[in-house]
């Protein structure tokens, strides 16, 4: 699988990498297979959160033993789950050391702070927190996962090696308004949600309403793609899109298929976006999507 050098790190990561939000709802025989399946087809990045509920753990202890195959990269911000926050120096340190025994390692490559606001960053204690955290080796680089204002000051404070931040066919703010920014600072581009939750797969409003602002967006761009080709192709432009965009390092799925790292992987290496697919996919974005359509959280 590609690899591309993620910025300003030593970290030559795959284009793909596995999302960690939600495996733990799986049993813990088919995690082993999620996680070590997609090891096997040479992703080299997983990506989870302290506020993912037992992500860290069915990591730890799926794939601890080949820890050396993958680069680890986790979030904090939210130690008691979604909905929580605390932003403290204490908090961020007890939240990554926390981390490193949920997932049996003595070290995490990417530490980010799991969506703080622009007056967190600004305050300083935040990234001062994680600054520590490196200095006593739990963590080899800094990040910051998240959208809009608060990610273009993280890209402007030089305080980061890498930027996590949404990009997809349904969420294409980023690609004029972050990307651009990040390539010229050299700083790791990691793109979240790059299939936009998969929102059009049944061709019906999705009972998750978490995924209805993706659902709706795809509605009102209605690309050729989508309404024409088969599952597997949407899932192939949609993929090649965004590694696409230039500056963009790697892009992160969530799976809970075995077989689906494999299968993305497979799709990646088959062909490459053509220029005039991604200029259309582009141009349809600049001719529908209004300002409103900002990046989602």
């Amino acid at each position: 699988m590609e690899k591309r050098r993620l910025g300003r790190t030593n970290m030559d990561a795959t284009v793909l990498g596995f999302g960690g939000a939600g495996i733990a709802s799986e049993s813990a025989e088919n995690i082993g297979r999620v996680l070590n399946g997609a090891l096997d087809a040479g992703i080299n990045v997983i990506d989870t959160a302290e506020c993912y509920e037992g992500g860290e753990e069915s990591i730890g202890n799926a794939i601890s033993k080949r820890r050396d195959e993958f680069f680890l990269f986790t979030k904090c911000g939210h130690p008691r789950g979604i909905g929580s926050e605390d932003w403290s120096a204490s908090s961020i340190l007890e939240s990554v050391e926390r981390s490193l025994r949920r997932l049996q390692t003595d070290r995490i490559d990417l530490i980010q702070l799991h969506g703080c606001s622009e007056a967190v960053l600004k305050k300083g204690e935040a990234i001062s927190a994680l600054e520590k955290a490196r200095g006593r080796g739990w963590a080899r680089y800094l990040g910051y996962s998240g959208d809009g204002q608060p990610a273009r000051f993280a890209l402007e404070c030089d305080a980061f090696d890498a930027l996590q931040t949404s990009i997809s066919i349904a969420d294409q703010e980023a690609i004029s308004q972050i990307a651009p920014l990040a390539r010229a600072r050299n700083i790791g581009l990691i793109a979240k949600r790059p299939l936009a939750n998969f929102a059009w797969k049944t061709g019906h409003k999705p009972i998750n309403s978490y995924h209805h602002e993706y659902y709706e967006r795809l509605r009102k761009l209605n690309f050729d793609f989508l309404r024409n080709g088969s599952a597997e192709e949407s899932i192939a432009i949609a993929l090649r899109f965004v590694l696409s965009v230039p500056g963009v390092h790697s892009a992160i799925v969530g799976t809970t298929k075995p077989e689906r790292g494999q299968e993305n992987a497979r799709l990646l290496e088959s062909r490459p976006l053509h220029q005039n697919e991604y200029n259309a996919i582009r141009e349809r974005w600049d001719v529908i999507a209004p300002k409103t359509w900002i990046g989602q959280p």
